[in-house]
Order: structure tokens, then C-alpha cells, then sequence
């Protein structure tokens, strides 16, 4: 049975999108589709967030999902946080996004359903900008836009 789920993402400024997020199995990987639009040029740090509270902002969604109790790095790292997707890069104002991520799930104990997805205002830097910045944010900057990541069909 496929797993569906979808966020819908606004901010303070203009910068809105949607995601939808799609799982084959509990072992498949997650695949991540959609846009978002109203960012700069350039890359952007792209991350689930533990807390699906909305309630002050995009600040009140916590701390990147890290049930693992790992450092913040890159999508293709073996050691990072759940929630730690990279960057998306936006061209003309819009980030198109096609991600397949094989840590992400969208059942069991680890579900990213009722989590927060953040759009942040700089490019993440992996976990490699060589501080204890890095290390828990990737120096992505404030958060530009996030939505609660919900079930959908």
C-alpha cells in the first residue's frame, strides 16, 4: 500500500509551496515532490523539523527531527539527522523539488507525519562550515516558510 502525505508551506514574506511525500513500502524510500516559490536565487537548507507546532511561527517546530541523536549533515551521509534533506535551489524565485531520501518514513516510530518541513533563508552547509553551528543547523539561516506534514490520498 503507498503512503501518502502532503505540507503546505507559508511564511511571513511570499515564500509558499507544497510538498508531497510518497512511500511504496516501509522500506522504500521517500520520494519528495513539488515547488516552492517567493526565494532568492540559490540554494536553500531543506529539513523536517521534530514538532508539528506552528503555533509561534516556524520557531515553535524545534529542532531538526533527529531521533537518532546524531550531527547535523548532508542527505547523503550515513550519520545525520532523520530530517536533514540538503538544499533545494531555486531559479527564478522557484525551487522545484524531486528528492528521493531512503532515511525518511512515512509509518512506524520514526513517521515524519505531524512534523514540521522548514524552507530556509540560506544554503545549508552539511555539517562542513567547521563550527558547532554546522554541526546542529548547517548555518541554513532563519526559516523563510514551514507547514505540518500531513496525511493525505
Amino acid at each position: 500500500m503507498v503512503l501518502k502525505a502532503v505540507c503546505v508551506l507559508k511564511g511571513a514574506g511570499e515564500t509558499t509551496g507544497t510538498v508531497y511525500f510518497e512511500q511504496e513500502s516501509d522500506s522504500s524510500p521517500v520520494k519528495l515532490t513539488g515547488e516552492i516559490k517567493g526565494l532568492t536565487p540559490g540554494e536553500h537548507g531543506f529539513h523536517v523539523h521534530s514538532f508539528g507546532d506552528n503555533t509561534n511561527g516556524c520557531v515553535s517546530a524545534g529542532p531538526h527531527y533527529n531521533p537518532h541523536n546524531k550531527t547535523h549533515a548532508g542527505p547523503k551521509d550515513a550519520d545525520r539527522h532523520v530530517g536533514d534533506l540538503g538544499n533545494v535551489t531555486a531559479k527564478d524565485n522557484v525551487a522545484k523539488i524531486d528528492i528521493s531520501d531512503k532515511m525518511l518514513t512515512l509509518s512506524g516510530p520514526y513517521s515524519i507525519i505531524g512534523r514540521t518541513m522548514v524552507i530556509h533563508e540560506k544554503a545549508d552547509d552539511l555539517g562542513k562550515g567547521g563550527n558547532d553551528e554546522s554541526l546542529k543547523t548547517g548555518n541554513a539561516g532563519g526559516r523563510l516558510a514551514c507547514g505540518v506534514i500531513g496525511i493525505t490520498q
